[in-house]
């Protein structure tokens, strides 16, 4: 059986250049966090961010907010609560439930991350304008889109 082969010139895509700017934002956050004291990861501190916001919920909604599966976010937690950040409790009306509360010291930890993020976020945004922000934000919505309906239809 003869193979197709494929000329994909992946300078012009717009996948390696999310992936590689992702990479290097993580990079950033995981040594400015570390230079700051903060034994936290950046996956922890969305989970930080979601029960900042929502405190007591569920694996299942956490997982879905977070873009995790459940053993992934389950593992997640485990390490969150040996570090004192987070504790679970069992759903009193159906015990098959957890629900995952901050902790203080996870609020800390959370408010400690407030200004490395917001030190990122200037970076990110230096010398783009508002309108191109606007757009670049418009078009990376558009992408999740695509992903997620393509995730759906299958």
């Amino acid at each position: 059986m003869q193979e197709l082969e494929f000329d994909i010139d992946l300078e012009k895509s717009l996948g390696p250049w999310i992936g590689k700017t992702t990479k290097i934002v993580d990079y950033y956050l995981h040594e400015a966090f570390q230079q700051h004291g903060l034994d936290v990861s950046k996956e922890q501190m969305i989970v930080l961010k979601k029960l900042h916001h929502h405190d007591g919920l569920n694996q299942n909604e956490l997982a879905h907010l977070t873009w995790r599966d459940k053993s992934s976010l389950a593992r997640l937690l485990a390490k969150m609560e040996r570090k004192g950040y987070i504790f679970r409790r069992q759903h009193e009306a159906d015990r098959r439930v957890n629900l995952v509360h901050l902790t203080e010291s996870g609020r800390q930890v959370f408010r400690n991350t407030r200004p490395i993020i917001q030190k990122a976020i200037d970076i990110l945004e230096k010398d783009i304008s508002k309108s191109e922000i606007k757009r670049m934000i418009e078009i990376l919505k558009r992408i999740q889109d695509n992903f997620t309906s393509e995730i759906a239809s299958q």
